[in-house]
């Protein structure tokens, strides 16, 4: 019988080794830089947000909370937020669907479109949305004639919201769309499927969780949205004030702090929620 031979096993590299058990000066630096520049920009601003949240007591947080105002705040929010995630789910999935199966003139503006709300300052697109929808706008007085009125109302907040929270799902979808490549949907059509049902059993379970990354992402951007909503609400008490608008007001006008820090840990939990889902997702699923 032939003798066989085994290779030993490849050692490990000295070098990988030696980088593991002592990190060099440039490495422990660089660290250094980096927990700095987050503990200064974040960590610090949350720590001193929870002391001066629960400084007054937890009975003082959960009056304020409850108080009348904070919580239409709340609604409106959950509103505004709820209906601009639901929009960009749906269109965010059509151009999606768009961008990553079809070649087309004008797809490379397009796609540098749906970038445009990260490069554009919130105000300036509340104010496009003025000079379009509001009373002396493009829109704005056809509309007041058929009883829709956009500006200083939920519809143009809305829009202002999924506006600057655009770009979210699309780009989470995107990539995955690519890498699965249509040979499970051409198949699927030779077999007789329908587009309905091809879209239903193989893109819908193909993007799930993409989606849900970026539909996670897009309720912590929602949430938080303060300057284009700002401009397209008039920021009107009880009626268009948003959670963030509150906090403002509690601050400039009633020099409310506590009550203002108080509603200020709730958005920044929900956004720690959304953090916390979306590097789940990501870890899980490599995204």
């Amino acid at each position: 019988m032939a003798d066989v031979l085994l290779a030993p096993a490849p050692a490990k590299s000295s070098t990988n080794a030696v980088s593991r058990a002592r990190p060099t000066a440039a490495s422990l630096g660089l660290r250094t830089v980096a927990l700095l520049y987050v503990g200064i920009l974040v960590l610090l601003p949350v720590i001193v947000i929870f002391y001066r949240t629960f400084q007054p007591g937890l009975t003082e947080v959960l009056d304020a909370l409850r108080e009348p105002d904070a919580q239409h705040a709340f609604q409106v929010s959950a509103i505004v937020a709820g209906s601009a995630v639901l929009i960009n789910t749906v269109f965010g999935v059509a151009v999606a669907l768009l961008l990553a199966r079809y070649r087309f003139p004008g797809r490379r503006l397009l796609s540098a479109f749906i970038d445009l709300p990260v490069a554009v300052s919130p105000i300036v697109v509340g104010l496009a949305l003025v000079l379009v929808f509001g009373p002396t706008g493009w829109f704005g007085p056809f509309l007041e004639r058929n009883g829709v009125q956009v500006i200083a109302a939920k519809p143009g907040m809305v829009l202002a919201t999924a506006f600057v929270s655009l770009p979210l799902v699309v780009r989470a979808v995107v990539p995955v769309l690519e890498q699965t490549g249509l040979d499970q949907e051409q198949a699927a059509a030779s077999l007789g499927a329908d587009a309905f049902a091809r879209f239903r059993r193989i893109t819908i379970p193909a993007i799930r969780v993409a989606l849900t990354y970026g539909v996670v992402l897009t309720i912590a951007r929602c949430i938080g949205e303060y300057g284009a909503v700002l401009v397209v609400s008039n920021n009107i008490e009880g009626e268009t004030e948003t959670a963030p608008q509150r906090i403002n007001n509690l601050i400039e006008t009633e020099q409310d702090y506590n009550s203002a820090y108080a509603i200020t840990l709730v958005l920044m939990l929900i956004a720690f929620a959304a953090i916390l889902v979306s590097a789940w997702i990501r870890r899980r699923k490599g995204i």
